[in-house]
């Protein structure tokens, strides 16, 4: 599993593009606006970056590279535009792009190209076990057991899930949830996180098992065997 930031403005593509990724059991998290993509790119950690060139917000897909690399962010980038122009192609690589892939495409050559650039640029060995105490996630198998349990899951309890996993003893903010699992680019004002964590958290601790999931009021959750220094109160956030 990997954390992908698609810098897209055309909505249809965007979702088109997560959606294949997040088959694939990856983080995916859509960017529509320049500016907006600039400051994810270099101010967040990414896997990958999928990124188009023409954008809205006065902030073009090659100054968001060159920014990157002036900045000495290393993260992969695969260029994916319609300019597709040997002097295109050539500028976007220049710029710093990892690979140049033009429009249309195939998704399937898409994911083929990007698993390539994520595979070059780890050092050490593909991760496809996450463990926290007694519960694991095996993202190869899709498959989670909890002290020898197996856990039925859907596919966003999974989501949900690997993603809390990904982030152990770090608070997780409904914002950062919205986007990575929910692919929300606004607060919905519902109270759908806590609906899927409250049933994420009865799976996970029936048996009377010590939960792992604990609230933050107001913040988020946290991931944690023990209750740290964190309020755990069980109940949704506010």
């Amino acid at each position: 599993m990997w954390r992908c930031l698609i810098v897209e403005d055309d909505a249809d593509n965007a979702r088109y593009i997560a959606d294949g990724f997040r088959s694939l059991g990856h983080v995916a998290v859509i960017s529509r606006d320049g500016a907006d993509a600039l400051a994810r790119a270099t101010g967040e950690s990414w896997d990958l970056v999928i990124l188009d060139r023409m954008l809205p917000n006065e902030v073009d897909g090659l100054s968001i590279l060159s920014t990157m690399r002036a900045l000495g962010k290393k993260t992969p980038v695969l260029v994916l535009s319609a300019l597709s122009a040997l002097d295109e192609r050539v500028r976007g690589l220049k710029a710093g792009g990892d690979d140049y892939l033009a429009k249309p495409f195939a998704f399937s050559e898409l994911a083929a190209r990007a698993e390539a650039l994520v595979r070059r640029s780890r050092t050490g060995p593909e991760i496809r076990m996450l463990q926290l105490a007694d519960l694991t996630l095996d993202l190869a198998r899709r498959h989670v057991e909890r002290a020898g349990r197996p856990i039925a899951l859907q596919p966003r309890e999974f989501r949900l899930l690997a993603y809390l996993m990904m982030h152990p003893g770090q608070v997780v903010t409904r914002t950062m949830l919205l986007e990575a699992v929910w692919d929300y680019q606004f607060d919905p004002q519902t109270n759908v996180i806590d609906v899927q964590v409250s049933r994420l958290r009865r799976k996970l601790d029936a048996g009377g098992a010590p939960t792992l999931i604990h609230t933050l009021r107001g913040v988020g959750y946290r991931l944690a065997q023990g209750d740290g220094d964190a309020p755990d109160d069980g109940e949704p956030s506010q």
